[in-house]
């Protein structure tokens, strides 16, 4: 057996990397931190306040930052928050570049600020880094001061092409736990989960099932306030009900019971953590063609319907749900779990650190 590593994994400081998560970049988070320990890795989470103290977190919080009175004066200044969090990853990377190499083997930056990035080359330890998002304006700038022996995991073919021209990158698919996300019976209503805000489209989802004729219950956190009020609420009713921000304990047999997951993407989704959720419990999955959406189904597990286009997304929701669950659930332990996504981390881990050693 392979000697355990010391592995530094960089989170997002923006929200906890705790129940109920505010999204797919915590809870894929929380899931790597805790498979990694789990086979012997010690593991040093660094993430934003409120996180998973089980997972040995140090939380990533600089002292709030208010600027001078004449420094507000500057139109053009970042918001306070954005130099707090600013603050807080500075203060990690130089942290690491003077103690890293005498703690840690690797450095997992699993975040989507640009400093880790940027300042890889001030650290003496080998940093991966994995690409969750198209391109975005800060991340792209900092390739240009990535150290030469970074590495890179795309957690799709979709987003690996994306970021093609900035960087080469391997494919990482995302993982879920496939035991805590248990196959359910099915045979209810529609279900669709995740944050409320309008890129992921829960509107569309129960457009689509009105359309249908299939009830729906949707949950998550509202991200978007004013986009709930204006477009989600006025649709909810006897057929559609929002269920609240609800943990995984609560959402798993939420999700095995439905019939089918409604995806309701409105942007090029990188992967689709919700879609590997559902296919764990067995429940198919209609979902929009965006993204790495088309590299996870296939027909024996799903549908896919025009972006954007509520009448096909109806009737791909209707023939979904009519797929057979064992088919789903085989496809998703074979190709979505949380040990198939942490073997290829492992290998990536190992090969970067024989070279750094070779080196």
């Amino acid at each position: 057996m392979s000697e355990p590593l010391r592995i530094c994994l960089i989170a997002s400081s923006r929200f906890p990397v705790a129940e109920p998560f505010a999204g797919g970049l915590e809870a894929h988070t929380h899931e790597l931190a805790t498979e990694l320990t789990r086979r012997g890795h010690e593991v040093t989470m660094f993430a934003g306040p409120g996180s998973d103290e089980t997972l040995n977190t140090r939380i990533l919080q600089a002292a709030p930052f208010r600027a001078s009175e004449a420094a507000r004066g500057d139109v053009n200044a970042w918001p306070e928050a954005w130099m707090s969090e600013h603050h807080a990853y500075l203060e990690l990377m130089l942290e690491l570049a003077a103690t890293g190499a005498r703690d840690f083997d690797i450095v997992h930056n699993n975040s989507l600020h640009h400093l880790p990035i940027a300042m890889a080359k001030s650290v003496d330890v080998p940093m991966i880094t994995t690409l969750h998002t198209p391109p975005i304006p800060w991340l792209e700038s900092a390739m240009t001061f990535a150290a030469p022996d970074s590495v890179f995991a795309a957690v799709s073919v979709a987003t690996s092409r994306a970021w093609s021209a900035s960087v080469a990158s391997s494919v990482v698919y995302n993982g879920v736990d496939t035991e805590r996300w248990a196959q359910g019976a099915g045979g209810g209503d529609a279900v669709w989960f995740g944050r409320l805000v309008p890129e992921k489209g829960a509107h569309l989802a129960i457009r689509a099932a009105l359309a249908s004729g299939i009830p729906i219950d949707l949950a998550g956190p509202i991200g978007d306030r004013t986009y709930f009020d204006t477009e989600v609420r006025p649709l909810l009713g006897p057929t559609a009900r929002y269920l609240g921000h609800l943990s995984h304990r609560e959402l798993v047999p939420l999700v095995g019971a439905a019939s089918v997951a409604v995806v309701t993407p409105r942007w090029d989704e990188p992967y689709g953590l919700v879609a590997a959720e559902a296919m764990s419990c067995g429940t198919p999955v209609a979902a929009f063609a965006r993204g790495a959406l088309g590299e996870l189904l296939n027909d024996t597990v799903g549908r896919l319907a025009r972006p954007d286009d509520v009448f096909d997304l109806a009737r791909a929701t209707s023939e979904a749900r009519e797929l057979d669950r064992a088919d789903v659930r085989h496809h998703a332990v074979r190709f979505c779990s949380l040990s198939t996504m942490t073997d290829a981390y492992e290998s990536l881990y190992r090969g970067m650190v024989g070279s750094a050693v070779a080196a």
